[in-house]
This record gives structure tokens, sequence and C-alpha cells, in this order.
């Protein structure tokens, strides 16, 4: 039995104190732990109480870590795995975290997934094939992958692509623009039927815009 002869703030990031026991510094701890654990001065604790509010920090810490990481943007389950691993957590209370988490919420491989496609699909549309590629680097399951990847329409994503880079090579021939936005559109792994539709489609549309402002133009 030991006895808490004092608690003292620790400078830093995070809100941190030193728990003294029996005049030495014993315990390094979050401030909101050892108030949730109701530590003070004077109060007498076993070893085995202290082994206990040990495990309780790094639980807290553990979930602070992954909280903040997922304050950038979502995660898939594996990026926070090994975000936690890379801080020093591991075992009982890595899996706890992680299954917190989850029952919050905050990490969902499915909701990940599909804002992953979703933000592709707006900002850089490309194809199932580079998508899944892109997916299964996150660490995700071919389950979830399957199921995401079936809501793709790739002539859509591949005409989105290309309506994203056509103004560029609005004043090249046919041949010219044909290459060049093949190859744009073949680096986001769209096959050869898909580009070839593609870039017929956007080339006839520019015919037909331009027709029809030297109409009005005249």
């Amino acid at each position: 039995m030991s006895e808490i002869t004092g608690i003292k703030k620790v400078k830093g990031r995070e809100k941190r104190v030193r728990v003294y026991l029996d005049g030495k510094p014993a315990l390094g701890l979050l401030a909101e732990t050892a108030l949730q654990e109701g530590l003070r001065v004077g109060q007498e604790i076993t070893k085995s109480q202290l082994d206990n509010i040990a495990n309780q920090d790094r639980y807290r810490r553990c979930m602070n870590a992954a909280i903040r990481f997922l304050g950038y943007r979502p995660r898939s389950e594996s990026e926070v795995r090994q975000r936690l691993h890379k801080h020093g957590f591991d075992g009982e209370c890595l899996e706890k975290s992680l299954a917190r988490l989850k029952e919050q919420g905050l990490v969902d491989d499915i909701a990940f997934a599909r804002f992953w496609k979703d933000n592709r699909e707006a900002f850089s549309p490309r194809s199932k094939r580079l998508t899944t590629i892109e997916l299964r680097r996150k660490g995700l399951n071919n389950d979830v992958i399957e199921q995401i990847i079936g809501e793709i329409d790739e002539k859509d994503s591949a005409y989105r692509a290309a309506l994203k880079k056509a103004p560029r090579l609005a004043n090249y021939e046919y041949q010219d623009f044909r290459r060049r936005l093949g190859d744009y559109l073949g680096r986001r792994g769209f096959n050869y039927g898909i580009i070839k539709e593609t870039t017929e489609r956007i080339w006839k549309e520019y015919k037909e815009d331009k027709e029809k402002t030297g109409i009005r133009s005249t």
C-alpha cells in the first residue's frame, strides 16, 4: 500500500499530471484520468489499483490519438490500426479502442469506402479497376470493395473525367485530340472500349457546339 503525496501538472500539449507516491514520482497520467479516478493527495492506493488506473489511462490516450487522426477525414480500420501501432498502442488497449470507435460509428469500412469512391467521382473520376487498387491499399476486404465498386458507372465516370480534360484540348485536330484524351483516360484505368466511346462522344459534342456557335454568330 502506498500513499499519494502529490499530484502535479506536467507541461505539454496534453493536459497531464505526475502522481507522487510516498514522496517519489511514480506515474504520469492524463489529467482527465486522474479526475475520473478521483485521485487525491493523502489517498492510500494498492499496486493493483495503480495498474488498473495505468491501463485506463493508456486506453484514454489511445482513444484520443485515434480521434485526432479521424479528425482530418474518415479512415479505414486498417489505417487507424496502423496509426495507433505507430504511436505505440497494441494488444487489448488497441482492440478495445477500435471496438469502441466502431460502436460509435467513427470507424466504418463501408462508409469509408463510399466516402473514398464519392470523393474520387466528384473530383477525379477513375475506373473500377483503379478504385479497387486504391481501396485495397487502404486495407479494405474484398466484400466491402465489391459492394462499393458495384455502385460505379464506368461510362459516366469516364465521361465526367473527359469533360475535365477536354477544354485544354479544344484546339487540337481529331487525331491529336483522341490520342491525348485517350492517354488521359487510360491513366485513370479505363479500358479501350470505354475510352473509344468517350472520346468520340466528347468530340461529337464539341463539333456540335462549334456549329451552333457559328450559326449564332452569322
